[in-house]
């Protein structure tokens, strides 16, 4: 689709200066139909696929309606996390660098409370947060929303999937009558429809269709590794066809610094991207991977949003995303401008059925391949080895090194030898020990598309006795009594929430409330096992406490409960 430039779109001269300044040329589909709807002041319904330009889509005309010579606040918009309300401010930041008295600011929990209220006394007009540290503040009087005259969703389904409906019906409740409303959301489901029908204004939905939702030059294959395991897995790949860059996905801050320290040690020039970062560290990492300085960039998915570079061979998704779109957004990094480009996902145990969705989801096959072993990686490593000094030997651009060669010939050594222990320093010296890992064996074929594999996830195999895959275990766990097993994986500890599936609590609710209220940062919970009276989840055991503070007199469904430290079945119902 051709769109207009950005100076026909209706923007104020310091908002075009400042995008000529970043180096935008022309708007994004999203960007070109919502802009002008936006700035005439009517409420908007925008779906888009992620990274087709949304922020910029709603963050122009945020800024263009803005009054930046009253200091209240004008404009607020609600993201479903932390790491996404942090970028959107820096975008806002960014658009608005030539604004001059712009007040900007990001509330989220997690965050000490006082530098907030300062922020917020202070002055600021448009207010980036999440539902409920927003919701705390309108309740404290510190967030004077009587004034506010535009508000937008940033992925307002996720938001609505994340547990966060009441907090956004009550924060939109409590705006102004005339205020302008805009959605922005990847799909319009049920819950999108119904937020949109109580308080949109007959808003004009504008739809950009993608036209594939994966790219045809991107080659997707997926391997079944431990946790343990997928550095040395990672290793073996990047050996066997080492790309010129490449990025790894990794859901949390915490495995992106893992990772990364773990690929270093082995010798890679690696360097990691998350939302701890400072826009300046940002760049300055994203400079380095541009020009070849850094060939591994270890990320999360907020971090690498608009991360736009032709020349990345492969990605990997180091940690499966939950979300399809967020899938579809991490290999779409690859396979550009022609070029052809690979997706490898490190999968285990569960996850198996994310792979089969994913593939509904995009309407490809993902292929399932074997894990190299170590004999073939050091046969690819020799080579390309022996690649190397035979385009060397024919381009003739070597030093000859004849004396130190005379010399050792003088000693009675051979040609052969000293051309073959000179091969050797060069293995070496390129060389990495790797370590063994349990699918170097052949593991049981798990494919979502065997025969095998189906019949198991048959509703009539389960009728007649078979397990049921999804439902097994905890039914079993829960009437084994005191042989009850929930064990976490290193790093993670298991906490007891006294509410279960008879009290309708669903593992969405759980995920939602704990990041609402104890301020989790995205992505880092664990496992979920849903019990009848009880519920068993995984959490980074650095944020036990945080947790078991914060969650004290929360509600979940409506009802008061009780959380702390899994001490096993003694202490559950």
């Amino acid at each position: 689709m051709e769109t207009p430039p950005f100076s026909e779109l209706g923007l104020p001269a310091s908002l075009l200066e400042a995008i000529e300044t970043l180096g935008y040329e022309r708007p994004s589909p999203i960007q070109a139909m919502s802009i002008p709807a936006a700035l005439q002041g009517r409420d908007l319904v925008g779906l888009s696929a992620t990274g087709s330009g949304k922020t910029a889509a709603f963050a122009l005309p945020a800024l263009a309606l803005l009054d930046v010579n009253s200091l209240y606040p004008q404009v607020l918009i609600l993201c479903p996390t932390r790491e996404l309300a942090v970028q959107v401010c820096e975008d806002v930041h960014r658009l608005g660098s030539k604004l001059t008295g712009l007040h900007a600011t990001p509330v989220y929990g997690g965050a000490p409370m006082d530098r907030q209220l300062r922020a917020l006394r202070s002055g600021a007009q448009l207010i980036v947060g999440t539902p409920g540290r927003l919701l705390d503040h309108l309740r404290r009087g510190s967030l004077d929303a009587s004034r506010v005259k535009l508000a937008i969703l940033d992925e307002a389904d996720r938001m609505l999937d994340m547990g966060f409906r009441d907090e956004m019906d009550e924060l939109l409740a409590a705006l102004p009558a005339e205020h302008q409303t805009l959605f922005f959301s990847a799909t319009m489901n049920p819950g999108v429809s119904r937020l949109i029908q109580r308080f949109g204004k007959n808003p004009e939905i504008i739809e950009v269709q993608q036209k594939s939702r994966t790219v045809s030059t991107v080659d997707q294959s997926y391997f079944e590794v431990r946790q343990r395991s997928k550095v040395e897995v990672l290793s073996r790949i990047l050996d066997m066809s080492p790309p010129r860059l490449a990025v790894i996905f990794c859901n949390t801050k915490r495995s992106v610094d893992e990772c990364t320290e773990d690929l270093v040690n082995r010798g890679y020039a690696a360097d990691r991207l998350h939302g701890d970062m400072t826009q300046q560290m940002r760049e300055r990492v994203l400079k380095r991977f541009r020009e070849g300085s850094v060939e591994l960039l270890v990320a999360t998915d907020v971090a690498a949003r608009g991360l736009d570079i032709d020349e990345i061979d492969i990605v990997f998704n180091y940690d499966l995303p939950t979300d399809p779109e967020d899938y579809v957004h991490r290999i779409g990094r690859t396979g550009r401008a022609g070029r052809s480009g690979r997706a490898v996902s490190f999968v285990y145990g569960r996850e198996i059925y994310r792979i089969q969705s994913i593939e509904r989801y995009t309407r490809s096959v993902i292929r399932r391949e074997r894990i190299p072993s170590q004999e073939q990686v050091e046969g690819r490593r020799a080579d390309l080895i022996f690649d190397s000094l035979k385009e060397r030997l024919e381009s003739g651009k070597f030093d000859a090194y004849q004396d130190n060669i005379d010399r050792l010939l003088e000693q009675g050594h051979t040609p052969t030898d000293i051309a073959g222990a000179l091969v050797t320093l060069l293995r070496e010296a390129s060389g990495r020990e790797g370590s063994a890992i349990e699918e170097d064996r052949e593991p049981e074929r798990r494919d979502p598309r065997d025969p095998k594999f189906q019949k198991s996830r048959d509703p009539s195999f389960q009728r007649e006795g078979g397990p049921s895959p999804r439902q097994e275990r905890p039914e079993r766990q829960e009437r084994s009594g005191s042989r009850e097993v929930h064990s976490a994986e290193a790093g993670m500890a298991s906490l007891f929430l006294s509410l279960g599936k008879t009290h309708g609590v669903m593992a969405k609710e759980i995920v939602g409330m704990l990041y609402r209220e104890a301020g989790l940062p995205d992505g880092c919970l664990g496992r979920i096992s849903l019990f009848p009276k009880h519920s068993l989840v995984d959490v980074p055991e650095t944020f036990v406490q945080q947790v078991i503070e914060r969650t004290r007199n929360a509600r979940l469904r409506g009802r008061p409960f009780r959380i702390d430290r899994d001490r096993g079945p003694q202490d559950r119902p």
